[in-house]
Formats: C-alpha cells, sequence, structure tokens
C-alpha cells in the first residue's frame, strides 16, 4: 500500500501550495478570494478568513505529508509526489486568480 502514501503526500502538496496565498495575504491585512466569499472563488474574502483557511490548508497539508507513513525527503517517489502536487496547484491557483489580480491568465 506505499503507493496510498504517494497519493497523500500528492494532495498534502495540494494543501501545503494553498496555505500560502491564503496564509500570506491574511498577514498582509489584504483580501483575497477563498471558498467562503460570495460568489465562492471570485468574491473577496477578509484577510482574518484568509489567514484561518490558509492556517487549516498548513494543518491538513502537514497531517497528509507528516503524519501517513514515513515521509522521506531522499526518497524520489515521495518528494516527486509532493513536488507535482505543489506544482499542481501553483499553476492552477495561478490561472484562476490571474485573471483578478493583473496575472498572465490563459483562462479568461
Amino acid at each position: 500500500m506505499e503507493w496510498l502514501h504517494d497519493v497523500s503526500y500528492f494532495f498534502g502538496g495540494l494543501f501545503l501550495s494553498n496555505a500560502v496565498p491564503h496564509f500570506v495575504s491574511g498577514v498582509m491585512g489584504r483580501a483575497f478570494q477563498s471558498p467562503f466569499a460570495k460568489p465562492s472563488g471570485v468574491g473577496l474574502s477578509s484577510s482574518t478568513v484568509n489567514v484561518l483557511w490558509g492556517w487549516f490548508n498548513l494543518v491538513i497539508g502537514y497531517l497528509l505529508v507528516c503524519r501517513v507513513g514515513k515521509f522521506d525527503l531522499r526518497a524520489t517517489d515521495h518528494v516527486a509526489a509532493l513536488g507535482v502536487g505543489i506544482l499542481l496547484m501553483g499553476v492552477m491557483a495561478a490561472w484562476t486568480f490571474g485573471r483578478f489580480h493583473g496575472g498572465n491568465s490563459p483562462v479568461r
């Protein structure tokens, strides 16, 4: 069942990557899109909501990476699964939020 650990690390990477923009925007005091905004993902949520959402994502990412199996930075499959999750969420966030913040987004 080692492959299930890799799946967990992949999803951990998604959550860890998603934690960054929300937490950073929140601690900077800036409103940012979140699932709790109206409309969801388009409207802005307060900086406090974003800090809490970023923290929640960080906790889930930690649990998926550090508490499932034995994550090893020297194991290529572990790092690859985590890295692909981080990269995929990063690209998806860039495409999604780039249209709101002046980024280069292929989604129009």
